[in-house]
């Protein structure tokens, strides 16, 4: 029987070794092709960012070989000649669609609803996000970015925070053991970081933080309501490194003046908090409050899964509002654009993010809305940038990997046809992204994206929210 099992064993160890070496070769493969970009406009966003105009640029192995140096024999050239090479963008703040049941419904049932992964990542790759922060991340994630890993599918990196919450979430606590338990769960199963949730109470919140700082897990997340009404330097915990929204601020506060947002960004800064502003989160709730129209005419809308096509136009939340209510939420937006010009003032560092994938605001699209949002209250078209680039990479402590165009990073990049830095509309106009090294150009973009429409058309009638919901009940 010994020898048994360690035939077994070797057996089990010879066969992944096998599928290890099959995925390398698969991997090298993929990344024999050595690109060259000649005559392009380098934005670098380090922190100096010069331009570097007319430039030649390497991408061997899937990282940035050589900027400026001799070019490698047999390349494949793409000409760079008037566009502009940027760092590809991070969305601090997603929601990803994933298969999953709200319970089991017996053993080996598996999920009630799946998707296509390709389908999912497609829209984040047509618009140049290559790196995404997974704020609800579940097993269903992992196993995504498994397949990314793999080659299987063409996706974003993606790194994952499991969400620790006094109750309506995965992981939950209702006491300060509890919480730091399940912070050790979380880093056991694999997840990187940690996201607090608005229903902790005040004890366990400080705890989850403490325990997640013990086990140098970075900490991102919500306010609990439980600090509502108590001064704002009872919230600012130190670790609590980012806060998921301008929102958490708001709601914690009846006075929307610039001296409150002020107020805000001091204690921020002093307790090293950085902040996802995340205004592309309230717009889209005041804009489908007041129609379902304004749902349907989302650039991009076509390329959301027709479950939640259907979810979104018929079992809208926030669709129906009183007028006092849309007031309330222009409110909240005024009052946001303050917190930003605040922070900024303070010099508190601000991510992009933009809760991709919940009502109204659709994966990989938003980001380039947000960016025009965080310039009209206030950043600069470089600040904007910097904002979903070199500062995410450095917030998720990959800026050594990705972030900034620099030799012997890795090669996520954005070839642009205009100047992002004179309108920052113009990161929309993507002429191609190169995705861990790899080149997907706009023919193949806008392929890619074809085949999500044609089959979120064909199968639209198949999906309908409210008789899911039912057959739960039932």
């Amino acid at each position: 029987m010994k020898y048994l099992k360690l035939l077994v064993l070797f057996a089990i160890i010879n066969f992944n070794l096998n599928a290890q070496n099959n995925s390398n070769l698969k991997s090298n493969k993929q990344k024999e092709i050595t690109y060259v970009i000649k005559n392009v406009n380098v934005i670098p966003m380090t922190k100096e960012n010069k331009v570097i105009e007319n430039a030649t640029v390497v991408i061997k192995d899937n990282k940035i070989y050589a900027i400026n140096k001799s070019i490698p024999k047999n390349p494949t050239i793409i000409d760079g000649t008037d566009k502009w090479l940027i760092p590809g963008l991070i969305d601090m703040h997603v929601h990803t669609l994933s298969d999953g049941s709200p319970f089991v419904m017996y053993p080996t049932k598996g999920p009630l609803v799946s998707f296509n992964t390709q389908y999912n990542m497609t829209p984040y790759i047509a618009n140049g996000v290559t790196t995404v922060f997974e704020l609800g991340a579940r097993p269903e994630h992992i196993g995504q970015r498994n397949e990314i890993i793999r080659g299987d599918v063409i996706g974003p990196r993606i790194a994952l925070a499991k969400v620790i919450g006094g109750n309506k979430s995965n992981l939950t606590a209702k006491t300060p053991s509890d919480g730091r338990n399940a912070v050790r769960f979380a880093k056991e199963e694999g997840y990187e970081f940690i996201k607090v949730y608005t229903w902790l109470n005040e004890e366990t919140f400080k705890a989850v933080i403490n325990e997640a700082e013990k086990q140098n897990m970075k900490v991102v997340g919500h306010i609990p309501i439980a600090f509502k009404g108590k001064e704002a330097k009872d919230f600012f915990v130190p670790h609590f490194d980012l806060i998921a929204h301008a929102e958490e601020l708001s709601k914690q506060t009846d006075d929307y003046s610039y001296e409150k947002a002020q107020e805000f960004a001091r204690l921020a800064k002093k307790n090293g908090t950085w902040l996802i502003p995340n205004l592309s989160n309230m717009v889209a709730i005041e804009k489908q409050a007041k129609s379902l129209k304004n749902i349907e005419n989302i650039q991009g809308f076509k390329y959301v899964h027709p479950l939640m096509q259907n979810k979104w136009l018929t079992s809208n939340s926030y669709y129906g509002a009183s007028n006092d209510l849309i007031t309330y939420y222009k409110e909240l937006m005024g009052f946001h654009i303050l917190i930003v010009k605040a922070f900024k003032k303070a010099n508190v560092p601000m991510v992009a993010g933009t809760d991709a994938g919940i009502s109204g605001i659709v994966l990989g699209f938003s980001l380039h809305d947000e960016l025009k949002l965080l310039v009209e209250a206030g950043l600069t078209n470089e600040e904007a940038l910097t904002s979903a680039t070199r500062l995410g990479a450095e917030w998720l402590r990959i800026d050594d990997k990705i972030g900034t165009i620099e030799t012997g990073k890795l090669a996520d990049l954005i070839l642009l046809n205009e100047n992002p830095l004179e309108k920052i509309c113009n990161t929309r106009k993507i002429s191609g992204v190169f995705v861990d090294g790899n080149w997907i150009d706009r023919s193949k973009i806008d392929i890619m994206l074809s085949e999500v429409e044609k089959w979120n058309t064909a199968n639209k009638e198949k999906y309908d929210w409210k008789e899911l919901l039912n057959s739960l009940k039932n």
